[in-house]
């Protein structure tokens, strides 16, 4: 019903669409002269089709968030008082899932109550008329607010102000969409968090040396919950993979917008961004089954005990993996530097490579920094390629020939499996995904503040 009415609904909005056009259009007299008008056609046309769709849009989507919580309501007074008293919250959510299921005819696998047959014939008949009554009040507010709107084109009705007017609230919107997104992501952390920190001290977590979470059911932290190992893992996975990605990323960068002809340029760039397609599942198998035994195997030859899972076998995939980030940002960022900047370094007699090492780079450093940060952001939050290649050895250690277990890994292991989410073995998850913001949150406005001081010596 929801989807026969929703194309109902923009079947009306595109016919609105056109009756405000051709009223404009009638309005404007013979020729369409749009000069007797206070706007365009179009935005009269895009006036009514917009009375015509948001009304009944707002009253569509109140609807579908108010009907559920009614009809669970419905349910849940045909259960017997004595009942449902013995019920907690998620017996009521199985009751209610029950209830439904019935309703709906596929049933349940043992011999349903009488009062959840009963619950279940009043909520199918309910759910039919609220169906026909949402079908009904939406195209009824749909129409109401054509011919509403229909009625306001005039030669000298300002469409385009309030238009406009609506777009830059919808443009606003979607704005604040990533704001509260990013500020509930981040209060549902910190408040999982304080209640991890119930348990564990935070002088214990962000300072301890050891990792070693015990699983009770009694709900109490058992084990030790030291930080520093997993960050250590982390930063030293991401240290090797930008060792890899910035200066490889950086030269092809550099070759394509300075050296390359345009033919080599126009099939290499987008052969190499296809590297940023491959899923991170595929470089950890990759990582794994692949690189992992090959370095193992480099290092016998030379006397060197290297693990096939270990810091150097993830960083080194990873590095391969954040190579388009690099290569692709730093390369758009050199070619907008003004030519005229090359221009007057080779007059003055410098040669390309020093145009290149003494005008162009440090004019694009800000860009540059830019796409840095970018791939160190994706390298600390990397996680398949870590839980696949680089081992599960949360010990605080400095040799990359060795396992490590870093942060992505441990939120995945802390979050799997048979667990109560109310206990600190799955809370600590959560202070750790707090952990990895902050980190990403000082990255930025350290990247922020250089960017600035060199923008300014450029501009």
């Amino acid at each position: 019903m929801n989807l026969l009415l929703i194309g109902v609904l923009l079947a009306l909005i595109a016919i609105a669409y056109q009756i405000g056009l051709a009223t404009s259009r009638k309005l404007a007299g013979k020729g369409n002269n749009s000069a007797m008008l206070h706007s365009r056609p179009g935005y009269y046309g895009a006036l009514v089709a917009l009375w015509c769709g948001l009304p009944a849009i707002l009253i569509l989507l109140v609807w579908n968030i108010v009907e559920p919580m009614i009809l669970q309501q419905v349910i849940l007074n045909h259960v017997p008082e004595a009942i449902m008293a013995s019920l907690d919250q998620a017996d009521k959510e199985v009751l209610i899932d029950r209830v439904e299921a019935i309703a709906s005819g596929f049933g349940v696998t043992d011999t349903p109550a009488v009062y959840e047959i009963s619950a279940a014939n009043q909520l199918s008949q309910l759910a039919m008329i609220t169906s026909f009554a949402k079908f009904a009040i939406v195209i009824c507010a749909s129409l109401l607010g054509l011919v509403w709107a229909k009625k306001k084109v005039e030669k000298q009705y300002r469409a385009r102000n309030q238009v406009e007017k609506i777009i830059n609230v919808a443009l606003a919107l979607c704005s604040g969409v990533a704001i509260l997104t990013t500020i509930g992501i981040v209060m549902s952390m910190f408040s999982e968090a304080l209640r991890f920190f119930s348990f564990v001290s935070p002088l214990d977590f962000f300072f301890g040396t050891e990792w070693n979470p015990g699983f009770s059911t009694s709900g109490n932290a058992e084990g030790s919950y030291g930080l520093l190992p997993l960050l250590w893992g982390t930063l030293m996975v991401s240290g090797i993979a930008l060792l890899v990605a910035v200066p490889v990323g950086l030269m092809i960068a550099i070759y394509l917008a300075e050296y390359a002809s345009p033919k080599f340029r126009s099939w290499a760039k987008p052969a190499i961004e296809v590297l940023a397609g491959i899923p991170t599942i595929v470089y950890g198998v990759f990582a794994l089954m692949i690189i992992g035994p090959f370095l193992k195997m480099l290092g016998a030859l030379v006397g060197i005990d290297i693990n096939a899972t270990s810091a150097l076998t993830a960083g080194l995939v990873m590095g391969i993996m954040i190579i388009p980030f690099v290569s692709s940002l730093s390369d758009d960022i050199i070619t907008q530097v003004p030519r005229a900047l090359r221009d007057g370094s080779l007059g003055l007699g410098a040669t390309k490579s020093e145009t290149i090492r003494q005008v162009v780079l440090p004019a694009a450093l800000p860009g540059i920094i830019g796409a840095f940060l970018l791939a160190a952001s994706r390298a600390i939050g990397e996680t398949m390629i870590v839980v696949l290649a680089a081992g599960n050895s949360p010990l605080l250690h400095v040799n990359p020939l060795e396992a490590v277990s870093t942060v992505t890994i441990t939120i995945v292991n802390q979050l799997t499996g048979d667990t109560d989410f109310a206990s600190p073995q799955a809370l600590v998850a959560f202070a750790l995904g707090l952990t990895l913001f902050v980190i990403t949150l000082g990255l930025n406005i350290v990247a922020l503040y250089i960017v600035r001081k060199y923008r300014e010596q450029y501009d």
